[in-house]
């Protein structure tokens, strides 16, 4: 166990023994003042690699140099290149590759995948999700539920933090799958609260859907490229993310879905359809009868966007290359420092709450700080010091005049370091209100 040290130079010896240390100059960083910012915002949209704009100016000379010609020749046809993201993102999320395609947005995905596992009956249409989701994810479910002509109030089952709670409990969680899977079609959790920062119990709750019959389905928007996965072997029927986020792929950058092996061989599930999807040996053949490709990808409609593409393949090559049990154990520590400065700040005087969960275990690389009523304040004072972070208004149920709103700090193993975070730290400490 580390004990940690309120000091710059502990962070630096920390620093100076990280074996992912190397990766922060795989980055850009915005400046401030003529130096390198202090970024906290990666839960919303990562840095960019270095790589990025070389790759993606090698797809523009194959563009300028063989036109049409670069779906079929060259070092990785264009017609294939969405195969070369596959190996990343399946280390990532804990599947197989054939499990894994690269398209659309997240939402899109999400959408399409419902499709397929969201199946209601008379008997069986209740979907179960997370009280306080993304809006996306709400908006999305309820014109789902409309869609297949049900009202949204009586079909959506939300689960909330017990009253004076802001967190979810597990065991909750599951009683109300128990309570409800009779009715239930389906179960969609986040994988990780956007605004609190907690992590939930994935593997659980898709045992406890499959017990009661449920199909289930993660939004991993947080958690892809944030903490381990393991969405094979959990069984997970499918599961979609964005990977602009930890993942470093670039503003509005494609998403990721997951469909479990034991689905993708059943060409009779229901989807909607189109030519990239269809069996790859026959798609020029331009015949009618889809056929889908026994993957994920047989999820897909459209050709990929190569140029979007690109960036990504750089930025996936990173996660490749660090691996996710070692960014999960730097993430750790990191997180772990920021919580130890903030409560040593807290030791002089009670100024700051951490509403994340204190198991390391419930939260990935995030802290949301409830910061009471100077807190937007701050927010700008750290701004105006060179600290990019985020602001959320307060939208919890026990929200108070005192809990007005939430700085959330995301520090990323990637390319965030214990000086960063120490730095932060102090700038913190000396805010005056």
């Amino acid at each position: 166990m580390i004990h940690f040290e309120n000091t710059l130079d502990f962070a630096r010896k920390m620093d100076a023994q990280d074996p992912l240390a190397a990766f922060r100059k795989e980055f850009l960083f915005p400046l401030h003042l003529g130096h390198e910012c202090l970024y906290f915002c990666g839960n919303s949209l990562g840095l960019q690699p270095r790589a990025a704009k070389a790759a993606l100016e090698h797809e523009l000379k194959r563009w300028e140099t063989l036109g049409v010609e670069g779906h079929f020749l060259g070092d990785l046809p264009w017609t294939h290149f969405h195969k070369a993201l596959a190996p990343a993102s399946a280390h990532v999320v804990g599947a197989n590759e054939a499990e894994v395609i690269v398209m659309n947005t997240l939402t899109v995905n999400l959408h399409l995948l419902m499709v397929s596992f969201y199946r209601p009956t008379a008997q069986r249409f209740k979907i179960i999700m997370e009280a306080g989701a993304f809006p996306s994810d709400q908006y999305a479910i309820a014109s789902q539920v409309q869609w297949h002509g049900f009202d949204p109030a009586e079909a959506i089952v939300e689960v909330s933090p017990r009253p004076s709670e802001d967190l979810l409990r597990a065991e909750d969680i599951l009683a109300i799958i128990e309570k409800e899977g009779p009715q239930t079609a389906l179960v969609l959790f986040g994988g990780l609260n956007y605004f609190t920062g907690q992590v939930y119990d994935l593997e659980a709750i898709a045992a406890a859907a499959h017990a009661q019959g449920s199909a289930v389905g993660f939004d991993l928007a947080h958690a892809a490229g944030n903490i381990p996965l393991k969405l094979h072997d959990w069984g997970v029927d499918f599961a979609v993310w964005c990977t602009y986020k930890y993942m470093n792929s670039g503003p509005g950058a494609l998403g990721g879905a997951f469909v479990h092996e034991k689905h993708i061989h059943n060409s009779d599930l229901p989807r909607l359809t189109g030519w990239w999807g269809h069996d790859e040996g026959r798609r020029f053949l331009m015949e009618k009868n889809f056929q889908p490709i026994p993957s994920a990808a047989g999820w897909q409609m459209s050709n990929p966007p190569i140029l979007a593409m690109a960036p990504m393949k750089a930025s996936h090559a990173l996660f490749l290359e660090a691996g996710m049990d070692r960014l999960r154990a730097k993430s750790l520590q990191l997180t772990g420092y920021l919580e130890f400065l903030i409560d040593d700040i807290n030791q002089a005087q009670a100024r700051f709450e951490i509403l994340t969960p204190r198991d390391p275990q419930q939260r990935g690389a995030q802290l949301s700080i409830i910061t009471g009523p100077e807190g937007k304040a701050l927010f700008d004072y750290l701004a105006q010091n060179g600290v990019i972070c985020d602001w959320r208004e307060n939208n919890l149920p026990s929200a108070s005049v005192e809990k007005v709103g939430v700085i959330r700090l995301a520090p990323a193993p990637l390319y965030n370091s214990f000086e960063d975070v120490w730095q932060v730290a102090e700038l913190m400490r000396k805010f005056e209100g």
